[in-house]
């Protein structure tokens, strides 16, 4: 029996050997604490801090701009019905873009990413518990 040492055992052709690219090294399947990771964009933060300091505050913008145009009432009564429509058609669209920035930020599973994301949540929520913020629109309008 005549055997090509190129082909496995089922007749096919091996797999090419794979190669780790330098983009794969901060790449991790569970969470983890580091400034070494990448998070939106391909070698972004990278290694460096301040790039590192630049996307928590990019998280952190996207959580609380997430929560706050969840919170939010804008639009009064008196808006008229299309104008009031397209409104909340503009608000609803710009808030689940920053959720799907925000879940693939959150896939880096950088620990760092998960905290700030949830303290952006949580300081804008606080501010509409408490009444901080004066961009509701009350029933008097």
């Amino acid at each position: 029996m005549d055997m090509n040492m190129n082909m496995t055992m089922n007749g096919s052709l091996p797999a090419p050997a794979m190669k780790m690219s330098s983009s794969m090294k901060y790449m991790h399947m569970t969470l983890f604490w580091g400034k070494n990771s990448i998070i939106l964009f391909k070698d972004f933060p990278g290694s460096n801090t301040g790039h590192y300091i630049l996307a928590l505050i990019i998280v952190f913008a996207c959580a609380a701009g997430v929560e706050f145009l969840s919170q939010c009432r804008l639009i009064g009564p008196r808006w008229q019905r299309t104008a009031a429509g397209l409104a909340r058609t503009v608000m609803h669209t710009v808030r689940v873009g920053l959720y799907y920035m925000l879940m693939l930020a959150l896939m880096s599973f950088n620990v760092g990413v998960l905290l700030v994301s949830i303290l952006g949540h949580a300081i804008v929520f606080l501010g509409f518990a408490k009444g901080w913020t004066s961009v509701v629109a009350s029933p008097s309008d």
